[in-house]
């Protein structure tokens, strides 16, 4: 940054406030780094996100709507694989009459959990093509690859042809799963960005809701049509978000990866309400172009960059925050809730699948509340302790009165809803939060990524691996509640992750995050203040190599005269 010197009042020169496009009259805010000030100069903090915030809401919120696609497709299958004109069309028969077709554990496992499978590669793959031809075209071909999976599952009279459907569905799930909520971080101004990333998981737990609806309203019916048109109907959901982001900008961040200035000016103009010349439109973009341009003088992020130095603690903590928001056991609720409940005895195991996805929707909007009035990491921490106790408790009294009983299923209901309380108000959105803020932008498409793959990388282990878990019979472990024993453990193991490892980042600007990895730990993150502005000279920035004292010393050297740099 450049400062005339002035004692304690240090402040921008004014040929330095016209060269970045500040106006004269822009009020400042004068903080010192911790400890005080560095060779006589404080800093000079700036708040470029100016203009309407609608906007940018309005975008973050349409872009959310790619978690419907998700929530309804993940959300459908519980119901549809327990509707008997589907196990009519694709089970065997039993010679049972009260159950005359089924399907094999080898055979549930595999249907529910290929459509991981595909979100896996679909979120890998979302890296390349988000840095290739954008995020918002991105959204746009995922709903095409996810429409032609649909149409598969629709047409299909035979598990193969369900099962390619399935995967190509997934594939185009998993690509979102990575575009939406980067579109929605390197969109939304940074006062709102969690709460906006936090509506993708709105979205999501919206999802699962119309597919209970959807299964609810069809399970009875006779025919074909009682399972097709819970799948079709997802058509709409493709077309809506597919054709909506058509008429919506691509993200500053992405044009300023390409170095095409000009539509990243433009982008931002449209997301923040004001004229691409305005001084404050300059000033951030200036910021977002100086922090990319020092990121690249490292060379280009690799696959092998998000494991090298301080970025493999970061590609570490959104892989295993998206591998312990799986290990809740939350889609243990959702994939197998309304099979579980009918071996519970329930009278209405739709009933209660629905109960449980209603208390998951109304408990979103306490996590979109609560992420920037109570930031990231407090949040995590109480629902990882939340959801194990409800955990524990479910398995102690299920174990103890045994499944079927009148208390056991008053307990399991009730605990069940205060842990989804805790998931969706926590850990559902919190995690897609996260993986949105922490990585620099070189590395971004592939540190989220590699976060969603991990996310749908156990997806598909636990959705393979839980019918052989819970079910009675020979080659199961017939678990039965006793999982929920599991499931508080790996909540245990959430807190102690979130403990060491999650930073706070509520109320910085995505390149501020570069800072706060820099000065600080997990645990001594809350409150941190940045110092750092990046757009004072060309040459720096924070992101990938020189620590903030080297940085200091190079401005130390007076290069420009009488001017002084700091970073």
């Amino acid at each position: 940054m450049f400062y005339e010197q002035s004692g304690e009042n240090t402040q921008p020169s004014l040929p330095m406030r016209n060269l970045i496009g500040l106006p004269n009259q822009q009020q400042q805010s004068t903080d010192k780094m911790p400890g005080g000030a560095v060779g006589g100069v404080s800093v000079v903090n700036y708040d470029y996100e100016q203009g309407k915030s609608s906007r940018a809401i309005l975008i973050g919120l349409f872009a959310a709507f790619g978690g419907i696609l998700f929530g309804y497709d993940t959300g459908t299958i519980s119901g549809i694989i327990a509707m008997k004109p589907w196990l009519a069309q694709f089970g065997k028969a039993t010679g049972n009459p009260a159950d005359p077709y089924a399907i094999t554990s080898s055979q549930q496992s595999g249907i529910v959990s290929i459509l991981s499978a595909g979100t896996f590669f679909g979120a890998l793959l979302a890296a390349v093509v988000a840095d290739w031809i954008g995020r918002k075209l991105g959204i746009i071909v995922s709903c095409l690859v996810f429409a032609f999976g649909v149409a598969l599952q629709t047409a299909a009279s035979g598990i193969p042809l369900f099962l390619a459907g399935r995967f190509f569905a997934g594939f185009g799930v998993g690509l979102i799963s990575t575009f939406v909520p980067m579109y929605q971080s390197e969109a939304a101004p940074k006062a709102l960005r969690g709460a906006i990333v936090a509506c993708y998981q709105l979205a999501i737990t919206i999802g699962l809701l119309m597919a209970a609806l959807a299964n609810q309203g069809q399970h009875n019916k006779s025919g074909s049509s009682s399972y097709r048109v819970v799948i079709a109907i997802q058509f709409a959901w493709a077309l809506i978000l597919g054709g909506g982001m058509m008429f919506l900008p691509e993200t500053p961040r992405f044009w300023i990866k390409k170095d095409r200035l000009e539509k990243a000016g433009n982008s931002l103009s449209r997301l923040r309400g004001l004229p691409a010349t305005d001084p404050a439109i300059q000033a951030e973009l200036a910021e977002i172009k100086a922090n990319h341009d020092y990121e690249m003088s490292f060379g280009e992020g690799s696959w092998l960059d998000c494991f090298r130095g301080g970025m493999a603690k970061r590609t570490w903590t959104g892989i295993w925050l998206q591998g312990f928001q799986q290990l809740t056991g939350v889609n243990f609720i959702f994939y197998y809730g309304t099979t579980f409940f009918q071996q519970a005895h329930f009278q209405n195991a739709f009933l209660a699948s629905l109960i449980t996805t209603l208390v998951n929707v109304c408990s979103t909007f306490p996590g979109i509340y609560g992420v920037e009035r109570f930031g990231r990491r407090k949040l995590l921490l109480i629902g990882a302790a939340g959801m194990a106790i409800c955990e524990f408790i479910v398995a102690i009294v299920g174990t103890a009165t045994g499944m079927g009983s009148t208390t056991a299923n008053d307990v399991l209901i009730a605990f069940v809803c205060v842990y989804i309380f805790f998931f969706a108000s926590t850990w559902g959105p919190i995690a897609w939060v996260v993986i949105g803020e922490i990585f620099p932008l070189k590395i971004r498409a592939k540190g989220i990524a590699l976060s969603a793959a991990s996310n749908w990388l156990w997806n598909w282990g636990i959705g393979y691996m839980t019918p052989y878990l819970v079910n009675p019979g020979p080659g199961n472990a017939g678990l039965e509640v006793k999982v929920f024993f599991l499931w508080g453990a790996t909540c245990t193991m959430c807190f102690v992750f979130a403990y060491f490892f999650i930073y706070e980042t509520k109320g910085l600007s995505l390149e501020q995050v570069d800072e706060l990895y820099e000065k600080r730990t997990a645990r001594t993150s809350e409150g941190f203040v940045p110092t750092v502005e990046f757009a004072r000279h060309e040459d720096v920035g924070v992101g990938g190599g020189k620590d903030v004292a080297e940085m200091v010393e190079y401005a130390g050297k007076g290069a420009h005269g009488n001017v002084h740099e700091m970073v």
